[in-house]
């Protein structure tokens, strides 16, 4: 079973943290000890220092290494911090960038049609996806307040935990059919097989969160998930191969 991990950061944080690895070269060892293939990742840069100079520096990090493809974390254009929406794809297209990150809490702005229509409508149209973090500054009413604006958006719900979310999650799953959630944390015993016997493999992705946690832990439950092996298979790599060969950047 081929790992494609959708939720993995590298850099080194401004707080002390569980176990960094600065370099991408050193993200693709801790990938290669644990058996994952492929990973969509972002920088730390990118969401503490600086997202447009953040984004330059993932983009040079990476390079064409083809088991790491980037996120470009989005600001509103108003202040002159990121090009239109058509030229920032463009940008995105010329490098190994090719999904959206937002951090609105971090850098203090809505996340909402005001602030994004133009870029978050291209999004739409060319169905780039969008990752959101419930734990780092993407809160579930935000979510929700989005897709509200947004129900085509193609949209991956990250960090999203295992008290209780399920209850969050689930609505938008029913309601939006480009919305997706990813594993990094999700804990709760029998849940994978009881959301899959619910909604089907399609709508999950595999992720490990790392460095905010090991990459083990979330390649174990899915390895002992009892769920067909061609549902692990999706949720392991298949289905975010699926939604990144749609991107029409």
């Amino acid at each position: 079973m081929e790992f494609f991990d959708c939720n993995c950061w590298f850099g080194l944080p401004q707080k002390r943290h569980l176990a960094p690895v600065e370099t991408a070269d050193r993200l693709l060892a801790e990938m290669d000890r644990a058996g994952i293939t492929k990973a969509l990742v972002w920088h730390i840069t990118q969401r503490e220092c600086s997202a447009s100079a953040g984004n330059d520096f993932l983009a040079k990090a990476i390079g064409r290494r083809d088991r790491l493809t980037g996120c470009w974390t989005i600001l509103p254009p108003q202040c002159g911090e990121t090009p239109p929406a058509r030229e920032l794809f463009d940008r995105m297209a010329r490098t190994n960038l090719r999904a959206l990150r937002a951090f609105p809490s971090d850098h203090r702005y809505l996340l909402n049609r005001v602030a994004l229509g133009p870029l978050l409508d291209e999004a739409v149209r060319a169905k780039v996806p969008l990752l959101l973090s419930v734990a780092k500054g993407a809160g579930w009413r935000e979510v929700y307040d989005l897709l509200a604006e947004f129900p085509d958006l193609t949209c991956v719900v990250c960090d999203h935990g295992c008290w209780g979310t399920d209850r969050q999650f689930r609505p938008l799953i029913e309601r939006y059919p480009r919305v997706y959630i990813d594993l990094a944390a999700y804990l709760l015993d029998g849940g994978i097989e009881d959301f899959v016997e619910k909604y089907g493999p399609d709508r999950m992705l595999f992720s490990t969160g790392f460095p905010d946690a090991y990459h083990g832990g979330m390649m174990l439950a899915l390895r002992h998930a009892k769920i067909p092996k061609a549902a692990k298979r999706a949720i392991a790599s298949g289905n975010l191969e699926r939604i990144l060969s749609e991107a029409r950047l």
